[in-house]
């Protein structure tokens, strides 16, 4: 699914954040990824999806190849990637429906099929009730589970999370990682997850990364 060989990230050519990057996730893994603040887990992320270009090295997503891939060939990846933002990164204009809708309207879906993907989404994190709120009428639990129905929406292979639970109380955050626990398990979904705090008791086989000075290691 991911196979990351010698890569290097960085903002200023004179310094890398991330530097002999190698590490592989196999498809249906859950993953986790530590290290202190300012360590580059984000920046290694973003890199996921190409927000943040490799300055050196290869990584591959499914196959496709990440260095270099501008265009066309990167809406084309990201079609197979769903991102969860710490903080929600709603459209505030939209509806929570809308704001799902959002990813399969840019995807080509009818207006029709996405709305009813929307509906079936908002009921599955248990806010159908809510779906003509806006975000900022939500608490902040109930706008991640909204950007956990978003990043499902398009049906991705992999879902890439950014500290989903930061800012999250612990009935919050059980719900969050629930849903993403079943993403996994009932969907096959692979999952790969910044934080600070790997859950107690997630009740499922999940592996770990750490950053330390650029380097990523296997947490045994």
């Amino acid at each position: 699914m991911l196979e990351a060989k010698n890569i290097y990230l960085s903002y200023d050519d004179n310094k890398y954040i991330i530097k002999k990057g190698n590490f592989s996730i196999k498809p249906k893994e859950f993953i986790f990824i530590g290290g202190n603040s300012g360590s580059g887990k984000s920046t290694l992320l973003k890199s996921f999806y190409g927000e943040i270009p490799l300055k050196h090295g290869s990584l591959k997503i499914d196959g496709v190849e990440v260095f270099g891939i501008k265009g066309k060939k990167l809406r084309v990846l990201r079609k197979d990637i769903g991102v969860i933002f710490q903080d929600y990164k709603l459209v505030n204009e939209y509806t929570i429906e809308e704001n799902i809708m959002i990813p399969l309207k840019i995807n080509g879906y009818s207006n029709e099929i996405s709305k009813d993907q929307a509906n079936k989404l908002l009921s599955h994190v248990k806010l159908s009730h809510r779906a003509g709120y806006y975000p900022n009428e939500l608490s902040g639990g109930e706008q991640q589970r909204v950007a956990v129905a978003r990043a499902l929406a398009h049906n991705p292979k992999i879902i890439i999370a950014d500290e989903p639970t930061g800012n999250l109380d612990d009935y919050s955050a059980e719900v969050v990682w629930n849903l993403l626990k079943g993403a996994n398990e009932q969907l096959g979904i692979t999952i790969v997850v910044v934080t600070h705090r790997v859950p107690k008791n997630l009740g499922i086989k999940f592996r770990q990364l750490s950053l330390e000075d650029g380097m990523i290691y296997e947490v045994s």
